[in-house]
């Protein structure tokens, strides 16, 4: 498991030839990492006279951060838990009628597989949007460098994830499946990069 890693036992499992951990894993991890400065600026926030108005409302982000932050991790290992499947599924025999349909049915299910779990990274990292812009309005002023940071690792594992979704709807033979899901994550890739680079000119003026 992912979490049961050191730093560089992920890195180097990251850049080897093996299979998983991907760019899915990395998106999700990224995700991860943007949460973590989350709950940072979330600590440095609590406990300051100065933010005392908001203290109950950051102490409730930063308990949702602690959960999106197992959700990441798991996802990651996730990732890698759908993709064995599905490479094995390419392997199958397709010569007969029966082992055309076998693996068609197969393929299909695995790549839906394949693509929910890039969809959920995608759903975290909008709810880790919502968190950091609360964050960059209400935390600590002199973290809000790390709120900035932070968005730019959550734009990260959007727009990776996204990238994962797309691979595997585009070859799923239920396009009106597929096609869902394509709309599903074009909708987060919108809202989402429009969320991230408000947060993060927010943070700028702040800075500046």
């Amino acid at each position: 498991m992912i979490e049961n890693n050191t730093l560089q036992e992920f890195l180097s499992t990251l850049s080897s030839k093996a299979p998983v951990p991907g760019g899915g894993g990395a998106s999700a991890i990224g995700g991860a990492m943007g949460n973590a400065l989350g709950q940072m600026v979330a600590n440095l926030t609590i406990g300051k006279k100065r933010y005392a108005d908001v203290e109950d409302e950051i102490k409730l982000l930063l308990e949702q951060m602690k959960a999106l932050q197992q959700d990441f991790v798991s996802l990651a290992d996730g990732d890698a838990e759908v993709f064995a499947p599905l490479a094995a599924a390419y392997s199958l025999p397709y010569g007969t009628e029966e082992e055309k349909a076998y693996k068609d049915r197969i393929m299909e299910e695995n790549l839906l597989a394949a693509s929910l779990v890039p969809i959920q990274i995608m759903e975290k990292s909008m709810e880790m949007l919502r968190i950091l812009e609360t964050l960059a309005g209400k935390g600590s002023r002199m973290a809000v460098s790390d709120v900035g940071v932070g968005v730019q690792f959550i734009r990260v594992a959007l727009l990776g994830a996204v990238m994962n979704v797309y691979i595997n709807t585009k070859s799923m033979k239920n396009r009106e499946r597929a096609e869902e899901l394509n709309a599903c994550a074009d909708k987060m890739v919108a809202d989402g990069t429009k969320k991230a680079d408000e947060i993060y000119g927010m943070v700028l003026e702040k800075l500046r």
